[in-house]
């Protein structure tokens, strides 16, 4: 089976990238964005993952068959995700936890001998 070479170079040059974005992910981490530090860290964090995924696993290179794959497993990612989160946020939170409420048939400390 004949695959695609790829040169040496183009791997050093993606991992200098990587590199060059987890520095810039820990610099940002120290910058106050309010919230959207979050935002930029995803962002960023989802940039890595394009470069190790088109290069590293060569689906840049692969056939159509099996970009289909990736990005079906990428969508099933996603539906999983929007559906924890639909739970997490349709849920009624109690703004302040309340402590245990006594039972009636557990024993006062004044009834003890």
């Amino acid at each position: 089976m004949a695959g695609h070479i790829v040169p040496a170079r183009t791997y050093f040059l993606v991992f200098a990238a990587l590199v060059v974005l987890t520095a810039v992910t820990t610099a940002v981490a120290f910058v106050d964005l309010g919230p959207l530090n979050t935002v930029v860290a995803l962002a960023i964090a989802v940039c890595k993952a394009c470069l190790v995924v088109l290069f590293f696993m060569h689906v840049k290179y692969a056939p159509g068959l099996t970009r289909v794959v990736v990005v079906t497993g990428f969508l099933w990612l996603a539906l999983l995700i929007g559906i924890s989160l639909s739970d997490v946020v349709t849920r009624p939170w109690t703004p302040i936890p309340q402590g245990w409420q006594t039972s009636s048939a557990s024993p006062s400390p004044a009834n003890q001998p």
